[in-house]
């Protein structure tokens, strides 16, 4: 009985080629709008779940006897019965065996000739989630047909691990290569609209700004880039990616300060360490941050505005557990608008065991019902995630979580101050 040869309707080459042009296409088909407004890693995913390449893999464990029975069998066609009129069927009881191998995967792969191949390619029936091999002999000798099965497999089996090769290649540069079209496109449609990425400026740097506790890094104009939006377009002013950078590394730097002059932070509250982190950042930038300043539902910690609209929002608290910390970002979420695309929660700790703190709080971030993926550590302290927007699910927070360890006063020095016999000269 001849069954489908397989693995030899279609090369892997033009595979690749085929399914790279149809992600370009369907990337060029999304509406404008979807482009401009969504999040362009969303995207990106979505795109490259459409578009991955699922090579089948052979359930071995699963492989079974589909059916097993008697046969009728024309054997006028047998050399060894040259005795026999060719012309006319006839016909003995043979055997007939079908075994199934089950797989996971998208069958069509089964049509395709990988790049490493043999001019006798394995023969069966592909159905769905199955390929049915199906012997049928005069001898019922079920020996060979377990060697003729084996041999099959084992082909069926090289073939595919070929083609996973060519698709895991495919497939590994599937998503950059999807986002790199989604950018291009994107600038493309602002600059068919006369907008380009630089719309404004956010925020003025001061003249002169000390960076005693900063690396040298050489200096250029800010620029504001156009948020994501959904529906129609307009560009709304945002924070671009290095004044957020920049800003996170000005607040950051006061760890340097805090190591310099511990004795200066040993008391003090979160108002006061909030105040301390605006003088730095009013220093370097000319009077935009701001503290207790309302905002969409309330009122943050710290907040820079430009032309009315906020840029950048922080949310300053102590450490006091999980469960408080997944109510700071549900605070800091809940203050921004739709507009607000950039954020930072600053955990101020004195905690005797820091380490534990920061693997709490890698631990606890993503357990947030708005979380939507980790961006990477910044540092050993610092941490990086995307967030969806409370009132909009396209559209995506970054929030970056800075931690702090502050000074705790030696226990003799609070004992001095109140009034009391510093513990290792107690009696």
């Amino acid at each position: 009985m001849r069954q489908e040869l397989l693995f030899n309707r279609y090369q892997i080459c033009g595979v690749l080629e085929g399914q790279a042009a149809a992600v370009k296409k369907h990337i060029q088909e999304i509406p404008a709008n979807v482009i401009l407004g969504g999040s362009e890693a969303d995207l990106a995913k979505a795109v490259t779940e459409r578009f991955w390449l699922n090579v089948p893999e052979i359930k071995e464990d699963d492989i079974h006897i589909g059916y097993s029975g008697e046969e009728k069998v024309d054997v006028s066609g047998d050399p060894r019965r040259a005795f026999l009129d060719p012309s006319k069927p006839f016909y003995i009881t043979g055997s007939k065996t079908v075994i199934v191998l089950p797989f996971d995967g998208d069958a069509e792969f089964f049509q395709v000739q990988p790049q490493t191949y043999t001019l006798n390619p394995p023969r069966g029936e592909v159905l769905k989630g199955e390929v049915h091999l199906t012997f049928i002999r005069t001898d019922h000798d079920g020996n060979a047909i377990k060697q003729e099965y084996l041999g099959i497999l084992e082909s069926i089996k090289n073939y595919l691990r070929s083609l996973s090769q060519s698709a895991a290649s495919f497939n590994s540069k599937l998503e950059g290569e999807a986002r790199s079209q989604i950018q291009a496109r994107k600038a493309r449609l602002l600059a068919d609209a006369g907008m380009t990425a630089a719309i404004g400026l956010p925020m003025k740097k001061r003249q002169g700004a000390p960076t005693t506790y900063a690396v040298p890094v050489n200096r250029r104009a800010p620029r504001i880039d156009p948020v994501k939006v959904t529906g129609p377009f307009t560009p709304e002013p945002a924070l671009s990616p290095d004044d957020y950078e920049e800003i996170l590394r000005i607040i950051n730097n006061m760890v340097t300060v805090m190591e310099l002059s511990p004795h200066a932070f040993h008391d003090m509250g979160e108002e006061d360490l909030r105040s301390h982190f605006l003088v730095q950042l009013n220093g370097a930038f000319e009077g935009q941050a701001t503290g207790e300043t309302f905002n969409f539902q309330g009122k943050t910690d710290i907040l820079i505005r430009v032309d009315g609209r906020n840029v950048f929002i922080a949310e300053c608290k102590f450490w006091k557990g999980e469960k408080a910390f997944l109510a700071t970002i549900d605070q800091l979420l809940s203050y921004l608008s739709w507009r607000d695309t950039k954020a930072a929660v600053m955990v101020f700790s004195r905690n005797a065991d820091f380490t534990a703190v920061l693997g709490k709080i890698k631990e606890t971030a993503p357990k947030h019902p708005q979380f939507k993926r980790d961006l990477g550590v910044r540092s050993e302290t610092a941490f990086r995630y995307a967030f969806a927007q409370p009132n909009d699910q396209n559209r995506e927070i970054l929030l970056t979580v800075m931690a702090f360890d502050i000074p705790t006063a030696p226990a003799e020095v609070k004992a001095l101050a109140a009034g009391q016999t510093p513990p290792h000269t107690a009696t």
